[in-house]
């Protein structure tokens, strides 16, 4: 009989991929000068631009030049009071100055505590004040933002870049003549005490931090749960984030394409570790480029930068690979998509309807996988040319090992086969919540000397060690007796050919007050006409009777996280406020 300890994922790898990690003990950030010192001349960032008359333009960083810039950037953050283990906030889009940030904080021994830019300012000042940052960088257009909240905080410098530093000079002359006072990039002067970035990296070029970063110091702290409630900041070590990099690096080392020629799509938000993890750092590890997308909700520019540079690789999100799917140029076959060849999904479950679209549109293969922010980021993924399987996560990572447990009693391993608490355990866990004692306690247990991380996921494995997540424990519902997960119905309302998107939620029964009942929120794809009755009728044969939402509306636009989550209890709230 086959058992979680067996491993049984294993035998399900594709032909080479690792079966465990060596990580070597190093800071993150070795990984930039090793590749600096290997390809000193090659192209680490792309920034595009896309001007009227003169079609798309870019300039490129090297990684001599992001290696010294963000060197310059350490040796200024320490001359200016910053002290090992002190948190910095980043409040960026990504750009070429939020990652020459992420490594120079990492150099000068910081912790980056990366944030949302477009957070209102009360999400942004608790965030900020939780993390004790005293130091904030952002862009000029935020600049205002920041200095809002820095009352309610322990901010003391700013730090502050503008977008147009790394555009293509045209693209900066342009900028700077039509959009940069009309859009609000513009800014005059600096309070006193702040900084501009630009003016540290010049007064510091050529010059390092004398900081000694160890494997087991703080790197990041990544803040979590935007679906769930109040946001928590997960901590993670050095150690970690590279375990994570070297066990995603097993996956993309099995591809064809020669690393030199490998150009990342860089639009999964850097503030996030899915973009910190698996596109920037596994990206500089292995010598590859990143086209820089500031916006991914401007899918114009998403699909003119797969175009023009040609990217091979596309991390993304399930909202986002939709959105393509359904541009009308897309639609069309006026985009050329032909040059991705492995597409990676994660953050929400990735509907059926929706990945084989895209493989047929883009004929590359898209490959579902999983992670947290708790265990920043990956853990499992499909493999990329042996079976990947319909609504799975796919396989555990090389090191890693899991259980699925009961979700009575929390503790007992239920047979494989069986829905329960997903729960994990490898090199690549946080530390914990940044004071947060009982809710680390919840997640983080020890048993038989290994720390397992309870995910809060409810999920079973099948005898070929692949997993499925069923759904979230805190969105399970209870209808009529029976559990309900609305992921489940999510998938089932999203396979009818008019649904674009579909959140599906708890709401209080209106007429049995001790009762829930399941609501349906659907976005309809344009042209396209529905009614809740035809919705109802369409589930008849695939869900079951209490499974099938009686309560069905139709809205415009779901309420998502950054990285494109249905906000479920943003869904609820709204029902309630109703």
């Amino acid at each position: 009989m086959t058992t979680y300890a067996d491993r049984p994922w294993i035998n399900s790898y594709d032909v080479g991929m690792p079966t465990s990690v060596k990580v070597p003990e190093v800071p993150l950030h070795q990984f930039l000068k090793d590749t600096r010192d290997r390809i000193p001349h090659n192209t680490a960032l792309i920034t595009p631009a896309n001007l009227p008359l003169f079609g798309r333009v870019s300039r490129t960083i090297s990684y001599e030049e992001l290696d010294r810039a963000s060197d310059a950037l350490a040796a200024a953050l320490v001359d200016l009071g910053l002290k090992k283990s002190d948190r910095v906030a980043i409040v960026m889009p990504n750009s070429v100055a939020f990652v020459i940030a992420f490594y120079g904080i990492l150099k000068a021994g910081g912790v980056v505590a990366a944030t949302n830019p477009t957070y209102p300012a009360e999400r942004m000042a608790h965030q900020i004040d939780d993390c004790d940052a005293a130091f904030v960088l952002t862009m000029t257009l935020f600049y205002d933002l920041v200095k809002q909240v820095q009352t309610r905080t322990k901010i003391k410098t700013v730090i502050v870049a503008n977008i147009k530093e790394y555009l293509h000079p045209l693209a900066k002359f342009l900028f700077t003549l039509a959009k940069e006072k009309k859009e609000g990039h513009f800014l005059a002067d600096l309070e006193a005490g702040d900084h501009w970035f630009q003016d540290l990296l010049a007064k510091y070029d050529g010059k390092r931090a004398n900081i000694q970063v160890q494997p087991d110091d703080l790197a990041i702290f990544q803040y979590t749960g935007g679906t769930t409630g109040v946001a928590k900041a997960a901590m993670s070590k050095h150690r970690a984030l590279v375990a994570n990099m070297l066990q995603t690096e097993g996956i993309l080392d099995l591809l064809d394409t020669p690393v030199e020629e490998e150009i990342f799509l860089g639009a999964i938000p850097f503030f996030h570790v899915y973009g910190l993890v698996v596109v920037v750092s596994t990206s500089v590890y292995r010598g590859c480029k990143i086209v820089l997308v500031p916006n991914p909700r401007d899918i114009d520019d998403v699909l003119g930068n797969i175009e023009t540079f040609r990217t091979t690789l596309f991390p993304g999100v399930p909202a986002l690979y939709n959105a393509i799917n359904n541009h009308p140029n897309v639609q069309s076959g006026d985009v050329d998509l032909s040059s991705l060849h492995l597409c990676l999904s994660g953050s929400a479950p990735l509907p059926e309807a929706t990945k084989a679209e895209f493989e047929r549109l883009s004929g590359g293969s898209v490959r579902e996988g999983f992670g947290m922010s708790e265990a920043p980021t990956a853990t499992h993924v499909n493999p990329i040319y042996k079976e990947n399987r319909p609504n799975s996560i796919g396989l555990p990572l090389p090191e890693m090992d899991m259980r699925i447990v009961s979700l009575e009693d929390g503790e007992t391993d239920v047979p494989v086969g069986e829905v329960g608490e997903l729960v994990m355990a490898g090199p690549n866990l946080m530390v914990g919540y940044h004071g947060m004692v009982e809710e680390t306690s919840n997640v983080l247990k020890e048993v038989d000397g290994v720390r397992w991380l309870f995910t809060g996921d409810i999920a079973r494995m099948d005898e070929d060690g692949y997993f499925y997540i069923v759904d979230r424990k805190k969105d399970m519902a209870l209808i009529g007796g029976f559990n309900v997960y609305p992921t489940t119905v999510e998938n089932a309302i999203a396979s009818h050919p008019a649904v674009l998107e579909v959140g599906v939620a708890a709401i209080p029964h209106p007429e049995r007050a001790e009762q829930e009942a399941l609501k349906a929120w659907i976005v309809l794809k344009p042209g396209n006409q529905l009614t809740a009755d035809e919705v109802v009728e369409f589930l008849g044969d695939k869900l079951a009777p209490y499974e099938i939402p009686r309560r069905i509306a139709f809205i415009d636009e779901l309420p998502k996280t950054a990285v494109g989550k249905t906000l479920r209890r943003e869904l609820a709230r709204m029902e309630i406020e109703n």
